[in-house]
Protein backbone atom coordinates (compact mmCIF):
# COMPACT_ATOMS: atom_id res chain seq x y z
CA UNK A 1 0.00 0.00 0.00
CA UNK A 2 1.22 3.45 -1.02
CA UNK A 3 0.11 7.03 0.15
CA UNK A 4 0.15 9.41 -3.25
CA UNK A 5 1.77 12.92 -1.46
CA UNK A 6 -0.31 15.01 -3.38
CA UNK A 7 -3.53 13.30 -1.09
CA UNK A 8 -1.24 13.70 1.98
CA UNK A 9 -0.40 17.14 0.99
CA UNK A 10 -3.87 17.99 0.99
CA UNK A 11 -4.93 16.52 3.72
CA UNK A 12 -2.51 18.83 5.76
CA UNK A 13 -3.37 21.79 4.31
CA UNK A 14 -7.02 21.00 4.93
CA UNK A 15 -6.29 21.14 8.85
CA UNK A 16 -4.00 24.18 8.29
CA UNK A 17 -6.71 25.89 6.36
CA UNK A 18 -9.30 24.65 9.14
CA UNK A 19 -11.96 24.47 5.81
CA UNK A 20 -12.40 22.64 2.53
CA UNK A 21 -12.57 26.19 1.03
CA UNK A 22 -9.76 27.60 2.00
CA UNK A 23 -7.33 24.68 1.27
CA UNK A 24 -9.02 24.86 -2.13
CA UNK A 25 -7.97 28.36 -2.38
CA UNK A 26 -4.54 27.64 -1.05
CA UNK A 27 -4.20 24.71 -3.85
CA UNK A 28 -5.38 26.68 -6.53
CA UNK A 29 -8.49 23.60 -7.14
CA UNK A 30 -11.73 23.65 -6.35
CA UNK A 31 -13.39 22.73 -3.21
CA UNK A 32 -14.57 19.73 -4.97
CA UNK A 33 -11.73 18.64 -6.01
CA UNK A 34 -10.36 18.52 -2.31
CA UNK A 35 -13.34 16.76 -0.65
CA UNK A 36 -12.68 14.30 -3.66
CA UNK A 37 -8.85 13.94 -3.13
CA UNK A 38 -9.36 13.51 1.17
CA UNK A 39 -12.37 10.78 -0.28
CA UNK A 40 -10.06 8.84 -2.27
CA UNK A 41 -7.36 8.60 0.37
CA UNK A 42 -9.82 7.57 3.31
CA UNK A 43 -11.10 5.24 0.59
CA UNK A 44 -7.47 3.77 -0.03
CA UNK A 45 -6.36 3.47 3.46
CA UNK A 46 -9.95 2.24 4.68
CA UNK A 47 -9.69 4.95 7.74
CA UNK A 48 -11.76 8.05 8.46
CA UNK A 49 -8.64 10.78 8.39
CA UNK A 50 -10.87 13.80 8.30
CA UNK A 51 -13.36 15.04 11.12
CA UNK A 52 -15.79 17.51 8.94
CA UNK A 53 -16.28 20.23 11.76
CA UNK A 54 -15.46 23.70 11.87
CA UNK A 55 -12.67 23.88 12.06
CA UNK A 56 -11.77 20.71 9.99
CA UNK A 57 -9.49 18.48 12.18
CA UNK A 58 -7.50 15.33 11.89
CA UNK A 59 -8.32 11.41 13.30
CA UNK A 60 -5.42 9.73 15.24
CA UNK A 61 -4.97 8.10 11.42
CA UNK A 62 -5.09 11.52 10.07
CA UNK A 63 -2.53 12.98 11.95
CA UNK A 64 -0.35 10.18 10.96
CA UNK A 65 -0.61 10.75 7.14
CA UNK A 66 -0.16 14.84 7.86
CA UNK A 67 3.25 13.73 9.98
CA UNK A 68 4.09 11.69 6.72
CA UNK A 69 3.23 14.68 4.28
CA UNK A 70 5.00 17.57 6.48
CA UNK A 71 8.54 15.07 6.49
CA UNK A 72 8.16 14.50 2.72
CA UNK A 73 7.78 18.14 2.29
CA UNK A 74 10.73 18.83 4.43
CA UNK A 75 13.21 15.88 2.88
CA UNK A 76 12.08 17.67 -0.65
CA UNK A 77 13.07 20.85 0.56
CA UNK A 78 16.34 19.87 1.69
CA UNK A 79 16.91 17.63 -1.29
CA UNK A 80 16.11 20.36 -3.59
CA UNK A 81 19.01 22.42 -2.04
CA UNK A 82 21.73 19.68 -2.09
CA UNK A 83 20.72 19.19 -6.07
CA UNK A 84 21.58 23.21 -6.10
CA UNK A 85 18.10 24.13 -7.11
CA UNK A 86 17.84 28.04 -7.50
CA UNK A 87 16.46 29.61 -4.45
CA UNK A 88 14.78 32.04 -6.35
CA UNK A 89 12.78 29.41 -8.42
CA UNK A 90 12.15 27.21 -5.11
CA UNK A 91 8.67 27.50 -3.07
CA UNK A 92 9.71 28.77 0.47
CA UNK A 93 9.34 25.75 2.66
CA UNK A 94 6.59 25.75 5.57
CA UNK A 95 8.24 24.89 8.73
CA UNK A 96 5.29 24.82 11.52
CA UNK A 97 6.65 25.17 14.98
CA UNK A 98 5.06 25.53 18.53
CA UNK A 99 6.13 28.10 21.02
CA UNK A 100 4.36 29.67 24.35
CA UNK A 101 3.67 33.35 24.56
CA UNK A 102 6.45 34.30 27.09
CA UNK A 103 9.04 33.23 24.99
CA UNK A 104 7.27 34.47 21.18
CA UNK A 105 6.94 37.85 23.10
CA UNK A 106 10.61 37.80 24.04
CA UNK A 107 13.17 35.82 22.87
CA UNK A 108 12.11 33.80 19.96
CA UNK A 109 11.55 35.77 17.00
CA UNK A 110 15.38 36.97 16.74
CA UNK A 111 16.96 33.32 15.69
CA UNK A 112 13.98 33.27 13.23
CA UNK A 113 14.57 36.15 11.31
CA UNK A 114 18.54 35.46 11.23
CA UNK A 115 17.29 31.88 9.89
CA UNK A 116 14.69 33.66 7.52
CA UNK A 117 17.91 35.59 6.03
CA UNK A 118 20.00 32.69 5.22
CA UNK A 119 17.28 29.72 3.86
CA UNK A 120 14.28 29.82 1.86
CA UNK A 121 11.39 29.16 4.45
CA UNK A 122 8.87 30.91 6.35
CA UNK A 123 7.01 29.45 9.71
CA UNK A 124 4.15 29.33 10.44
CA UNK A 125 4.18 29.83 14.79
CA UNK A 126 1.86 27.81 16.90
CA UNK A 127 1.54 29.54 20.14
CA UNK A 128 0.38 27.90 23.25
CA UNK A 129 1.28 26.82 27.21
CA UNK A 130 4.88 25.15 27.08
CA UNK A 131 3.26 22.30 29.60
CA UNK A 132 0.83 21.38 25.87
CA UNK A 133 3.24 22.44 22.86
CA UNK A 134 4.59 18.68 23.20
CA UNK A 135 0.71 17.72 22.34
CA UNK A 136 1.30 19.72 18.81
CA UNK A 137 4.21 17.11 17.86
CA UNK A 138 2.80 13.96 18.85
CA UNK A 139 -0.08 14.90 16.53
CA UNK A 140 2.22 16.21 13.50
CA UNK A 141 1.05 19.24 13.54
CA UNK A 142 4.17 20.44 14.29
CA UNK A 143 8.25 20.07 13.27
CA UNK A 144 9.78 21.45 15.92
CA UNK A 145 8.27 23.09 19.85
CA UNK A 146 9.79 24.72 22.98
CA UNK A 147 8.51 22.92 25.41
CA UNK A 148 8.49 22.49 29.21
CA UNK A 149 8.57 18.12 28.96
CA UNK A 150 12.48 17.53 28.95
CA UNK A 151 11.60 13.47 28.12
CA UNK A 152 11.53 13.36 24.17
CA UNK A 153 8.61 12.59 22.14
CA UNK A 154 8.17 9.66 20.77
CA UNK A 155 10.15 10.26 17.52
CA UNK A 156 11.92 13.37 18.82
CA UNK A 157 14.94 14.99 20.18
CA UNK A 158 15.05 16.72 23.13
CA UNK A 159 17.85 19.98 24.05
CA UNK A 160 17.59 21.51 26.99
CA UNK A 161 17.11 25.58 26.33
CA UNK A 162 17.26 27.55 29.88
CA UNK A 163 15.15 28.57 32.67
CA UNK A 164 13.18 31.36 32.09
CA UNK A 165 12.77 32.82 35.51
CA UNK A 166 9.50 34.72 36.90
CA UNK A 167 9.54 37.23 40.02
CA UNK A 168 6.42 38.44 41.75
CA UNK A 169 5.95 42.24 40.25
CA UNK A 170 3.32 45.08 40.83
CA UNK A 171 3.46 49.13 40.10
CA UNK A 172 4.46 51.00 43.71
CA UNK A 173 1.11 52.47 43.83
CA UNK A 174 -0.93 49.19 43.34
CA UNK A 175 1.77 47.76 46.20
CA UNK A 176 1.07 50.57 48.38
CA UNK A 177 -2.88 50.40 47.54
CA UNK A 178 -3.31 46.36 48.19
CA UNK A 179 -0.19 44.82 49.89
CA UNK A 180 0.60 47.26 52.68
CA UNK A 181 -1.26 45.58 55.27
CA UNK A 182 -0.57 42.30 57.49
CA UNK A 183 0.44 39.89 54.20
CA UNK A 184 -1.41 36.63 54.43
CA UNK A 185 -4.61 39.28 54.38
CA UNK A 186 -3.33 41.21 51.59
CA UNK A 187 -2.37 38.63 48.99
CA UNK A 188 -5.87 37.32 49.91
CA UNK A 189 -7.78 40.47 48.52
CA UNK A 190 -5.59 41.62 45.90
CA UNK A 191 -6.24 41.51 42.55
CA UNK A 192 -3.80 38.90 40.25
CA UNK A 193 -3.24 38.56 36.76
CA UNK A 194 -3.47 35.49 35.07
CA UNK A 195 -2.84 34.87 31.50
CA UNK A 196 -6.17 32.57 31.12
CA UNK A 197 -7.30 29.44 33.35
CA UNK A 198 -4.32 27.22 32.71
CA UNK A 199 -1.74 29.62 34.40
CA UNK A 200 -0.38 28.74 37.58
CA UNK A 201 3.00 30.35 37.92
CA UNK A 202 0.51 33.22 40.25
CA UNK A 203 -0.84 30.09 42.05
CA UNK A 204 2.24 28.73 43.15
CA UNK A 205 3.64 31.68 44.46
CA UNK A 206 0.75 32.55 46.61
CA UNK A 207 1.23 28.76 47.97
CA UNK A 208 4.77 29.86 48.90
CA UNK A 209 3.51 32.45 50.43
CA UNK A 210 0.93 30.37 52.77
CA UNK A 211 -2.28 31.87 50.17
CA UNK A 212 -4.95 29.73 49.08
CA UNK A 213 -4.71 30.34 45.51
CA UNK A 214 -8.32 30.30 45.07
CA UNK A 215 -9.19 33.22 47.33
CA UNK A 216 -7.50 36.04 45.26
CA UNK A 217 -9.84 38.10 42.50
CA UNK A 218 -8.40 37.38 38.72
CA UNK A 219 -8.02 39.47 35.90
CA UNK A 220 -7.58 37.39 32.85
CA UNK A 221 -5.35 38.75 29.93
CA UNK A 222 -4.45 35.99 27.43
CA UNK A 223 -1.89 37.76 25.26
CA UNK A 224 1.60 38.16 26.74
CA UNK A 225 2.69 41.85 25.90
CA UNK A 226 -0.74 42.94 26.95
CA UNK A 227 -0.50 40.94 30.07
CA UNK A 228 2.73 42.33 31.41
CA UNK A 229 1.19 46.26 30.10
CA UNK A 230 -1.84 45.05 32.54
CA UNK A 231 0.59 44.64 35.68
CA UNK A 232 2.66 48.05 34.50
CA UNK A 233 -1.13 50.07 34.27
CA UNK A 234 -1.45 48.47 38.02
CA UNK A 235 -4.35 46.13 37.02
CA UNK A 236 -3.31 43.71 39.37
CA UNK A 237 -0.04 42.05 40.69
CA UNK A 238 1.84 38.94 38.46
CA UNK A 239 4.66 37.30 37.55
CA UNK A 240 6.72 38.52 34.77
CA UNK A 241 9.67 36.73 33.21
CA UNK A 242 12.79 39.25 33.85
CA UNK A 243 12.99 39.97 30.05
CA UNK A 244 9.45 41.74 30.44
CA UNK A 245 10.02 43.34 34.31
CA UNK A 246 14.10 44.28 34.26
CA UNK A 247 13.68 47.27 32.17
CA UNK A 248 10.28 48.77 34.36
CA UNK A 249 11.83 48.02 37.74
CA UNK A 250 14.94 49.88 36.90
CA UNK A 251 12.68 53.04 36.15
CA UNK A 252 10.62 52.05 39.40
CA UNK A 253 7.72 51.97 37.33
CA UNK A 254 7.49 48.35 38.87
CA UNK A 255 8.52 46.80 42.49
CA UNK A 256 9.23 43.05 43.49
CA UNK A 257 7.34 41.66 45.78
CA UNK A 258 9.93 39.02 47.16
CA UNK A 259 9.03 35.70 47.87
CA UNK A 260 10.85 32.71 45.42
CA UNK A 261 12.00 33.09 42.18
CA UNK A 262 9.84 30.70 39.89
CA UNK A 263 11.70 28.76 37.40
CA UNK A 264 10.06 27.32 34.36
CA UNK A 265 12.57 24.85 33.07
CA UNK A 266 12.68 25.06 29.10
CA UNK A 267 13.37 22.48 26.26
CA UNK A 268 13.40 22.33 22.57
CA UNK A 269 12.19 19.11 21.29
CA UNK A 270 12.06 18.36 17.47
CA UNK A 271 11.69 15.52 14.96
CA UNK A 272 14.63 12.96 15.05
CA UNK A 273 14.44 13.42 11.29
CA UNK A 274 17.90 13.77 9.44
CA UNK A 275 17.08 17.50 7.93
CA UNK A 276 19.79 20.24 7.32
CA UNK A 277 16.92 22.69 7.36
CA UNK A 278 15.55 21.48 10.63
CA UNK A 279 19.25 20.95 12.41
CA UNK A 280 19.68 24.69 11.42
CA UNK A 281 16.79 25.58 12.94
CA UNK A 282 17.69 23.56 16.00
CA UNK A 283 21.19 25.21 16.36
CA UNK A 284 19.70 28.55 16.18
CA UNK A 285 16.94 28.22 18.99
CA UNK A 286 18.95 26.35 20.94
CA UNK A 287 22.37 28.72 21.02
CA UNK A 288 19.74 31.69 21.58
CA UNK A 289 18.38 29.98 24.35
CA UNK A 290 21.52 29.10 25.94
CA UNK A 291 22.46 33.04 25.39
CA UNK A 292 19.52 34.63 27.20
CA UNK A 293 17.33 32.38 29.59
CA UNK A 294 19.29 31.65 32.99
CA UNK A 295 21.21 28.08 32.91
CA UNK A 296 19.39 25.46 34.64
CA UNK A 297 20.31 24.63 38.15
Amino acid sequence: MRIPFELAETLAVVVDEGTLDSAARRLHITPSAVSQRIKALEEQLGRLLLVRSKPARATEAGASVIRLARQTALLEHDALAELGADPADAALASVPLAVNADSLATWFLEPLARLAQRHPVVFDLHRDDQDFTAGLLESGTVMGAVTSRAAPVPGCRSSVLGAMRYEAVATPRFAARWLAGEPLAALTAAPVVDFDRRDDLQNEWLSDQGVDPARPPRHYVPASNDFATAVRLGLGWAMLPRFQSHDAIERGELVLLGGRPVDVVLHWQQWNLRSPLLDAIADEVVAEGRRVLAPVR
